[in-house]
Order: structure tokens, then sequence, then C-alpha cells
């Protein structure tokens, strides 16, 4: 008989393998010694090893699902408590019961992570349907649908939820992409709507401005565009494709008014230009006349002067007050040379001259001799008075006599 720490070959030749519950069968051995039939069983235990050692590396070093590696324990424990194999078989089963508890732990580890990803992917996802309500009500067209896009691809790489409330949270996202959108639908058809009605206005516009292109009314028209160009602002633009043809259209018709306006304009300036020099030399020679000596020479001069004024014509707006000021001003001191000369001459107002000045005179006379009896009465008050109301006329009969110069 043979044996070893875990088994024995009885003398029969049967192998038996020692555990905590006793002995236990695992074979027999008729083909040669004890030691070759221990050493044969053993070898089986080191394949039992060999296979727990790989499950172990697997479950520690790999993604094995745990009801996968489980399977793979209980298929083992199976085959180690049926193994015809000598060795320490609970230490085996022992290795596989902590295989068993780091797999649990492991899947509750999986568990956990796996509630704290939903968790997360919950929240992540809420965030993206209040986001999306949010945009759902924006008029931003542009930036919000590229936004609600961009939402759509966070959503599709998240995990997903329990089915309930992964298709409660999808509802509400799909429902505040799908009122984003009749909304933008809705703008973008009344702006079509807009732009038609815009396309018709200035479609009119276009019309009368170009009916107007020929015209030589210049101010009214000028005016007119003017208005045309206001109601082409308040109309809104049409659409791209026809904004561009009628803006051309429009523009061109005004150039054309514009461009015949200031053709004949800059005729006009140019004349207006040579009619200020020729008044220029006109009032020159006006003012030559000033002062006025002989004013029968002067009026007749001056008259041919304005005759020749009057046949120039216009000169240029912001030059006409300054020449037309000194016209008038020669024509005031000939107007004032004529005034004087008919006082001077005038029989009339001469005699009233005359008889106003012969009775300050004789006023004067008489003050004087009252003062002269006053003072030789040796009433010096009176004197005084009478003195001074002689100053007075006085001052008055030298005014006269001064004014009765200019008759001579």
């Amino acid at each position: 008989m043979s044996s070893d720490p875990w088994g024995r070959v009885d003398e029969t030749g049967t192998v038996y393998v020692r555990t905590a519950d006793g002995e236990k069968e695992v074979g027999s051995w008729q083909a040669g010694s004890p030691q070759e039939a221990l050493a044969y069983f053993e070898r089986k235990y080191e394949g039992l090893v060999v296979e727990i050692s790989l499950l172990e590396r697997r479950v520690k070093t790999t993604d094995l699902a745990p009801k996968e590696a489980l399977t793979a324990i209980e298929h083992l424990r199976t085959t180690v408590s049926e193994a015809h194999a000598v060795g320490d078989l609970q230490a085996l089963a022992k290795r596989l019961d902590e295989l068993t508890e780091l797999v649990d732990s492991r899947r509750e580890e999986r568990k956990a992570a796996k509630a704290k990803q939903s968790e997360e992917a919950r929240g992540a996802k809420e965030q993206l349907v209040v986001e999306a309500e949010q945009l759902a009500e924006s008029e931003q067209w542009r930036s919000a649908g590229e936004r609600l896009r961009a939402l759509v691809d966070t959503w599709k790489g998240l995990p997903r939820l329990d089915r309930k409330s992964d298709d409660e949270l999808w509802h509400r996202f799909s429902h505040a992409r799908s009122v984003f959108s009749k909304r933008r639908k809705a703008h973008f058809a009344s702006l079509d709507a807009q732009r038609e009605e815009a396309r018709r206005t200035k479609e009119k516009l276009v019309a009368e401005a170009q009916s107007l292109s020929d015209s030589t009314d210049w101010g009214p028209t000028a005016a007119r565009y003017r208005e045309l160009m206001a109601d082409w602002k308040a109309a809104g633009r049409a659409q791209r494709e026809a904004e561009e043809d009628l803006w051309n259209r429009f523009r061109g018709a005004q150039d054309v008014f514009f461009a015949a306006r200031s053709e004949v304009f800059a005729e006009r300036d140019t004349e207006q230009r040579e009619n200020l020099e020729r008044k220029e030399e006109l009032v020159a020679e006006a003012e030559k006349l000033l002062p006025v000596g002989d004013l029968k020479a002067a009026r007749a001069q001056f008259r041919s002067i304005n005759e020749r004024w009057e046949a120039v014509g216009h000169v240029p707006r912001d030059a006409r007050p300054r020449i037309e000021a000194r016209m008038h001003a020669v024509e005031r001191a000939l107007q004032d040379s004529e005034e004087a000369e008919w006082r001077r001459t005038n029989p009339e107002v001469r005699a009233r001259a005359e008889g106003l000045t012969g009775q300050l005179q004789a006023a004067v006379d008489k003050l004087r001799d009252q003062i002269e009896a006053a003072r030789a009465a040796g009433n010096t008050a009176k004197a005084d008075k009478l003195q001074s109301e002689l100053d007075g006329r006085q001052a008055l009969l030298d005014a006269a006599l001064k004014g009765m110069g200019e008759f001579r």
C-alpha cells in the first residue's frame, strides 16, 4: 500500500483522496505501482488548479460578465466536487468560494456604477429636455435649430434609461423640437408672404421710378424720388433673388434722372458763375457813381447799368444776397441824393423854413431886450429865467439857419 498527505492506494489498487469529510474513492489503478497511481491522479488535480487559476485571471483582469463568471465557477465547483483527483480539493473549493465573493462584489459594484450612470444619464437627459423646451420658444431660428440638432446628437450618445423613463423624457424632448419646427415653419411662411408683398410693392415703385426717369421737371421729380426711396425702405425686403434685381432697376431709373439733372445743373451753374462775374463788373461800375456829384448824370448812368444788370440773368443762389445788396446800396444812395435835392429846391419847403426862421429870430431878439430890461431893473432871477428860455430858442434858430443853408 502507498500513500501521501492527500491520498492513498490500498492493496487492491483502489485510489482514495483525503477530504475534511473523510476519504473518498476516486478510482482504481492496476497498470503500475501505487506511486504511479497517485502521480496520475495528482496530475488531474493540477489540471483543476490550472482551470481555476485561468478563471481567476479572467475575472480579475477582464470585463467578464458576472453571470458568465458565476456559471463558470459553478461548473468548476461541480467538477471539483466530482473530481477523480488527488490533492487539496477543499483548498480548490475555498478558492472558488472566494472567487464567487469577488464576482458578487464586482456585480454589486457594477450595479452601483450602472445605477450611478443611469442617474447621471437621467440628469443629463432631463437637462437636454429643459434646454430643448426653452429653445422651442426661441426666435433665433438658425442658432436654436443648430443647437437642437446638437442636443439630438448628445442624446444619442447617452445610455438608455428604463423604458418608461426614457420614453417619457424622449416624448418631451421630441415635442419641444416639434414645437420649434412648427413655429419656425410658420415664421418663414409669414416671412415669405411679407417678402412677396414687398416684391409686389417694389415692382410698382420700380415702374413709377422708370416712368419718371426722363422727366425734366427737376424739383418736383427729385422730391418724388425721395418719397419713393422712403416707400422703398418702408416696404421691407423681397426674396433674395428678386431684391437685387428690383434694386438695380429702381436705382438705375434714378441714376438716369439725376445724371440728366446734374448735366443740366452743371451747365446752369457755369452760366450762373459767368453771370455773377458780369454782375460784379456792373456793380463795381455802379459803385463808382458814389459819392454823387452830378445827380442827373449819375441817375442816367445808373439806369443804363441797371438795364444791363436785368439782362444778365440769374447768379448762384449763395452769391445772390451779397451782390444784390451792393447794387441796392448804390440805388439807395441815389434816392437819398434825389430827396436832398428835392428838399433844397422845393419853394414851399423853403418858404416854410424862412417863415420859421423869421419867427425864431424875432423871439430871440425880443428875449434879449427883456433880459436887458430885467437886469437894468435889478431883477436877476427874472433875467436868469429869460436867459434859459433864450438859450433854447437860440438852439432852434441855429438849427433852422443850418437847414436854410441847404436851399442855397
